[in-house]
């Protein structure tokens, strides 16, 4: 029989097809989902393996474990496990109080519907801070994007005329519907051009009309470079900045003074073609950009995203078809305040700047290595693994074992849960209702709620499960609470509203909204999705935000439409369009309808770039590592079963012809790759894509199943590399040396 549900590999969740065989377990085949509004069909190659993910060699947990004294687990029932764990997170609550609970996760790529349960948690224990994977990758896009819009921005680039791609390999990362495919149809069309600014050939490069081959860490050098002369040969949307823009004359007197050809030979791209770029993005009638890991973890990545948006905002590059767009939403994700300097929250022991909520994962371990009375001190990890995916894991290791309490909730026994106090396992994410909150398309968004492909096995329960036994172990809810919400419950959806109301109007109870639907609301709804319920406050918000794209995609007007709405993401097996846009909603969605260019400190650095040190090699370290490169068969680490790759199981170290000469190796040689954090012995794979002195490992290696398979990226990064301003990791830009071991 064949079931709808999603791709979970990257942020696009395709629609897919599971045929389920005959015992009730195993995906016999997987195809794209015709019936998806966004992706129609269109799948990529990874996600035919998903049966590897459900059914392979995972390292799967199904009971609860606690830790032994002796390090070794056992399995406990749930009643004992949720009893020991919320007095825990109380005894930490009340010796040390509650903000010194972390908790880090959330859900990966797809798996984001449990953890809108999980802020219910840290309200009833009191905890404030929190981070993801997010802050490893988004934050500095955040903010600068809060700074200048007031909301974040996505980019239409299936009807763009010219496709501009920095740190980014949309063949092989996605990042928008149907990647290649669209890729494909730019390439073809002598219309349309397409431009890519990344160190590495990638198979979008090969693609593209222009490749600026940039220096590793230089972008910021080529992204100015580029602005600079829009500016200097007057290639900028004049009319429309009068009309839109607030900043301009400080922005253009900065990059009037900036030597082009000084920055261009610094990047080590022909100043020419920067010049033709220039132009070729100042005649387009549209420009669509995506910046990316490739910038984002990487040397002044912040100030890298506001040129980047400089170069789109002084072309009048946004609220129109082919441009940049403000989406709506389900669930706001990447939303931040935008505080300016040194306003806004800060960490409490590393003093770090919090963007959108999120600690940076870089300063994490500082917070918990240290005698401040603020430490953190317990932590809950939930469908994240830390240890392995956060610079410098030797450090994050030591952060973990030093806590007086770690809680992991996951599918896997991941390198994480193997160091944590208590193991609370979860349905994979084709057992259960789940969701991505990576809702982005524009003018018509799509909402997918997945169903259950599969049953789960005995023993896991689902995150809203968890959570809510979580808090009502605390004492913060008991059934008094329930009660009046489910007799106005079965009384119908709009007594429930006004009762729903009432409760929350007390700010306690708000912060348990969560729970409170999940108990009350989600045994009232249809196909036993309890855990959508969190979906309906969501739903009416979304339509109150958003009336005119609720009603033009078919679900009227008024107090009904956030109703319908909810009801047709429950009911939609394979997904629903939620909004159905007007260009100039992307104006509607900001907080004043004009842009900001000018935001003083980061102009201010990007004025001061001609002071700093030109960037030299060091001969010590000759070798610019990338560690986490996307390839063909990479991808989150929920992949955990190594053979679910089809080609390049070792995770192959990439390298130029030109490198390889000089060292002496050829493809298939061993070498000792080492960088000031540690080393490793791989396999070298030698290709003409690669820069000389630029050297790469794949993600999504390095996990220990049974043994462990290929490099762990992050044995080799060090956390103190990291940006100024938003405290992303440098893991594009790690210095490294060889040495050929024979």
């Amino acid at each position: 029989m064949w079931k709808p549900s999603a791709c979970i590999l990257c942020e696009c969740n395709c629609g897919i097809e599971v045929l389920v065989g005959e015992d009730g377990r195993s995906f016999d085949k997987i195809r794209g989902d015709k019936l998806h509004p966004a992706s129609a069909g269109y799948t990529c190659n990874k996600a035919l393996r998903l049966d590897l993910h459900q059914n392979g060699n995972t390292g799967r947990i199904t009971h609860p474990l606690r830790r032994k004294e002796d390090g070794t687990f056992e399995e406990i029932g749930w009643d004992t496990a949720i009893s020991e764990i919320a007095a825990r997170l109380g005894e930490v609550r009340d010796a040390f109080g509650g903000e010194t609970i972390f908790y880090y996760g959330g859900g990966g790529q797809g798996n984001h519907l449990g953890g809108a349960y999980s802020p219910a948690t840290l309200a009833a224990f009191g905890a404030r801070y929190r981070s993801s994977a997010l802050a490893q990758e988004k934050t500095g896009e955040f903010w600068v994007s809060a700074r200048m819009l007031g909301n974040m921005t996505r980019a239409d680039f299936e009807h763009c005329e010219v496709a501009l791609f920095v740190g980014k390999n949309p063949y092989q990362s996605h990042g928008f519907p149907r990647a290649r495919s669209v890729l494909k149809e730019i390439g073809k069309d002598p219309a349309r051009s397409m431009i890519v600014i990344d160190p590495v050939r990638t198979e979008t490069a090969e693609l593209a009309d222009f490749h600026l081959q940039v220096r590793p860490g230089t972008d910021l050098y080529l992204m100015t470079a580029l602005a600079a002369v829009l500016v200097q040969e007057d290639l900028i949307a004049s009319e429309w900045l009068a009309a839109h823009a607030d900043g301009l004359d400080a922005v253009t007197e900065v990059l009037r003074q900036v030597p082009v050809g000084d920055y261009c030979a610094v990047a080590d791209v022909e100043e020419t073609l920067v010049r033709a770029v220039a132009a070729r993005i100042a005649a387009a009638e549209s420009v669509a950009v995506f910046e990316d890991l490739g910038v984002q973890m990487n040397r002044d990545s912040t100030l890298v995203s506001y040129v980047e948006k400089l170069v789109w905002l002084l072309t009048g590059n946004f609220g129109k078809q082919g441009a940049q767009y403000v989406p709506s939403s389900l669930v706001p994700i990447g939303r931040d305040r935008g505080y300016a300097g040194d306003e806004g929250p800060r960490s409490p022991v590393a003093g770090a700047r919090i963007i959108s909520g999120l600690v940076p994962c870089n300063v994490i371990a500082e917070e918990i290595l240290t005698d401040h009375p603020a430490r953190y001190r317990a932590m809950l990890v939930e469908s994240a693994n830390p240890a392995h995916s956060l610079a410098d894991s030797a450090r994050m290791r030591e952060a973990l074992e030093a806590l007086e309490l770690v809680v992991v909730i996951d599918v896997a026994m991941t390198e994480t849960a193997r160091l944590a106090d208590y193991v609370l396992p979860a349905p994979t994410q084709f057992e259960k209702f789940e969701a991505t909150f990576f809702n982005f398309d524009f003018p018509r968004n799509v909402f997918h709620l997945r169903h259950p492909v599969v049953a789960a096995p005995e023993g896991p329960l689902p995150e809203p499960e968890i959570h809510a036994r979580l808090v009502e172990a605390s004492g913060a809810l008991t059934e008094a609470d329930y009660a009046p919400l489910r007799e106005a419950a079965a009384a119908g959806r709009a007594a429930f509203a006004q009762a729903f109301l009432t409760a929350v109007a007390d700010p306690a109870k708000r912060r348990l909204a969560a729970v409170l639907l999940y108990r009350t609301l989600g045994p009232t709804l249809p196909h036993d999705a309890s855990a959508a319920a969190v979906l309906w406050m969501a739903a009416h918000e979304c339509a109150r935000k958003n009336p005119a794209g609720v009603e033009k995609a078919g679900y009227g007007s008024g107090l009904e439409a956030g109703e319908r709405l909810f009801e047709a993401i429950v009911n939609g097996a394979h997904g629903v369009e939620i909004t159905h846009d007007t260009y100039d909603a992307s104006w509607q969605r900001m907080p004043r309808e004009r842009v900001n260019l000018d935001v003083p400190d980061l102009l201010a650095a990007v004025a001061a770039l001609g002071e700093r040190p030109v960037p030299q090699e060091d001969p010590e370290w000759p070798f610019v590592l990338s560690a986490g490169e996307r390839r063909a068969f990479t991808a989150n680490t929920i992949m955990r079963d190594p053979t679910w790759r089809r080609r390049d199981q070792d995770g192959r170290l990439r390298m130029s012809t030109t490198d390889a000469t000089k060292l002496g190796v050829t493809t298939g040689d061993k070498v000792r790759l080492t960088t000031r954090r540690g080393n490793a012995e791989v396999l070298v794979e030698i290709t003409e894509s690669m820069r000389s002195g630029h050297i790469s490992l794949p993600n999504g290696l390095g996990l220990t199943v049974h043994e462990r398979t290929g490099v762990a990226p992050n044995e080799l990064t060090a956390a103190e590399d990291r940006d100024e301003w938003a405290g992303t990791p440098w893991h594009k830009h790690v210095p490294a040396r060889l040495e050929p071991l024979g």
